[in-house]
């Protein structure tokens, strides 16, 4: 017999602002919350149709510009490292 958890209104909201507000996947949300993507996509469609959230048309320039920025926060860290990695080697050098 299946074991099924009960989550709070609260819980689902959040879980689904978590992939329309903030770009994360189902999955991803999923993950970090202990429940499956399936899960997470059924509440976003439920609040959407209810109202409570916006839809998807409404909220996916958000989430590309969200995905935009990651994306380059990620660039940006990296060059970071390959800065820092090159100032360490030149100070070494001209010792």
């Amino acid at each position: 017999m299946a074991k099924y958890r009960k989550y709070s209104k609260e819980f689902k909201l959040q879980a689904a602002k978590l992939v329309t507000e903030q770009g994360y996947s189902y999955d991803q949300a999923a993950k970090q919350l202990g429940t499956t993507g399936w899960s997470v996509r059924n509440w976003i469609q439920k609040f959407q149709e209810a109202g409570e959230l916006p839809s998807k048309a409404q909220s996916q320039p958000k989430i590309d510009e969200i995905r935009q920025l990651r994306k380059e926060l990620a660039q940006l860290k990296m060059e970071n490292e390959i800065l820092k990695k090159a100032a360490a080697y030149f100070a070494k050098e001209s010792l």
